[in-house]
């Protein structure tokens, strides 16, 4: 019986690496690697061996006999593709780690940031360059979009830092956490103590509307939500009003159906994720019945997945259903063929919603403005009429911030780069250097990449000796930054928080705080 992937697919394509005959694609070498919404594995040509499922980091490979729930359709899905994506399964020019000249001595690289695309910057670099590598972060715990960004109730993704914990350990690695470049340090103190610097600090601003009304307390940003539930220390605890029977999220992507899922599901469910302890506390005095998702796209074109919204049908006690005055034409194929069997209902929104918990999607709609007096009271349409809401939230996709000394294209908000490579010594990674677009494992494939034109580089003699030794940046981090933290306080916070979640039967009770997290020095 043949192996399938499901829904917590990562994309990072550590099952491609041990797979004896090569039966799962897109493999990093093909054009549709990091735009498809998983990794499949072909059923005829699968010898059910089971090396894909002891590595997936993720625990998202499983035999197909076994699949059930949620995950039962998941065995057709893989062999769909493979109906649809002929593969003749040949192996392609086979690729061996890189190594620095052995004249130009250990390279040291400082990465800026510790989310996903960090960490795999890193962990290619000790392995396949042998060099030295400095994290740097500005929050006081590592983690990045991996502790911040995925909903907690997809603990299976978040099992993917298990093996980011073991790099920080790695005795080539310094971290250096609670240093925020352009504040503490420059980009010149960085170049000055180590041969090049790679940013991988992803696009933490929302993208805005630009309509009237985006002011209004109320109307909030997908990262504000998002990092308020996952106890972001940026985000206050009491960023987001549960008030009001009705929240409009503008948006269809994947975010978007995160934020509609966690506003609505049980919160004695979410009682077993890491999910922050005040937003817990605001969701089971929750007053939202109701979520209205605004796509300005039809439903061929929404940008969720396939996997996120079949999950979003299967959610207990949350009714999913489409708002259109006409009934929704039938579709066999596409992403319109997901909403097959939902409910069709001509909304009348100057009525409550109706008793229970639900999902409404509105398509090919978008805000013309939010109105309110003291807050956001709800949203008039383009098409016409309104929608009374107490919260809004925009979900169109995040942007990167200009980073300190280096370019910046504010219309695609990414830092041009060739590659990864800003200027030989000044390299990019993650969604800063290629747009918000990919999910975790995508920056696998990213960081190779850019790792190689930092390589490329060193081999050509592009990256002259710094002035400064490791030692010398330690203390200029310790003179600069007396509040810094490193690996010490990292592994006290992490203990603390499996500590604190093991007495309630959770995962982790996360510190909320940059208060909190900071207090762990010393212990």
């Amino acid at each position: 019986m043949a192996y399938a992937i499901t829904q917590n697919c990562c994309t990072d394509a550590t099952c491609i690496s041990v797979c004896p005959v090569n039966c799962i694609h897109p493999t990093p070498e093909e054009p549709d690697f990091g735009h498809t919404d998983l990794l499949y594995i072909d059923p005829a040509a699968c010898i059910d061996c089971g090396a894909c499922a002891d590595a997936c980091p993720v625990d998202a490979i499983f035999p197909v006999d076994r699949l059930a729930g949620s995950l039962a359709r998941y065995g057709e899905v893989n062999r769909q593709y493979y109906q649809d994506n002929p593969n003749t399964h040949a192996w392609g020019k086979p690729e061996f780690p890189r190594s620095v000249p052995a004249d130009l001595g250990t390279l040291r690289v400082a990465v800026v940031g510790t989310g996903p695309a960090a960490a795999y910057t890193a962990q290619e670099l000790l392995r396949t360059a042998g060099a030295e590598v400095t994290m740097i972060d500005r929050q006081p715990m590592a983690g990045g979009l991996l502790r911040h960004g995925v909903a907690p109730d997809h603990q299976a993704t978040k099992r993917i830092g298990d093996s980011f914990a073991q790099l920080y350990r790695n005795p080539r690695l310094r971290l250096h956490l609670n240093v925020e470049i352009g504040r503490d340090l420059s980009a010149a103190d960085l170049a000055a103590h180590h041969h090049a610097v790679v940013y991988a600090v992803g696009a933490t601003a929302d993208r805005r509307l630009d309509v009237p009304g985006e002011e209004l307390p109320g109307v909030l940003g997908a990262g504000t939500v998002v990092g308020w539930y996952n106890a972001d220390p940026d985000v206050p605890a009491v960023a987001v009003d549960l008030s009001a029977e009705r929240a409009v999220v503008v948006g269809n992507g994947n975010v978007a159906l995160d934020i509609a899922r966690v506003l609505l599901s049980d919160p004695e469910r979410l009682a077993g994720t890491d999910i922050a302890d005040h937003a817990l506390a605001a969701l089971r005095g929750s007053s939202v019945r109701e979520v209205v998702l605004l796509a300005r796209r039809g439903p061929a074109d929404a940008a969720y997945t396939a996997p996120e919204f079949l999950a979003l049908r299967q959610l207990p006690g949350i009714a999913v259903v489409v708002a259109s005055d006409e009934a929704l034409p039938e579709v066999a194929e596409g992403k319109s063929a997901l909403l097959d069997g939902l409910p069709v209902e001509a909304v009348d929104w100057t009525r409550p919603p109706p008793a229970g918990r639900r999902i409404v999607l509105r398509f090919l709609e978008r805000p013309a403005e939010f109105f309110g007096r003291d807050r956001v009271e709800g949203v008039r349409l383009a098409s016409g009429g309104l929608v009374p809401a107490g919260l809004v939230v925009r979900a169109i996709g995040f942007r990167g911030a200009p980073l300190p000394e280096l370019p910046f294209d504010e219309a695609t908000g990414t830092v041009p780069n060739r590659n990864g490579r800003v200027a030989p010594g000044s390299y990019v990674a993650g969604w800063v250097k290629r747009g918000p677009t990919g999910g975790i494992g995508a920056n696998r494939a990213c960081a190779q990449e850019t790792v190689d034109a930092l390589l490329d580089d060193a081999a050509a003699g592009l990256l002259p000796p710094p002035p400064g030794s490791a030692a010398d940046f330690d203390r200029l981090v310790r003179r600069r930054c007396p509040e810094a933290t490193g690996l010490r306080e990292l592994r006290a916070i992490d203990r603390l928080e499996r500590e604190r979640g093991a007495a309630g039967g959770r995962p982790r009770v996360k510190l909320a705080t940059a208060a909190e997290l900071l207090s762990v020095r010393g212990r």
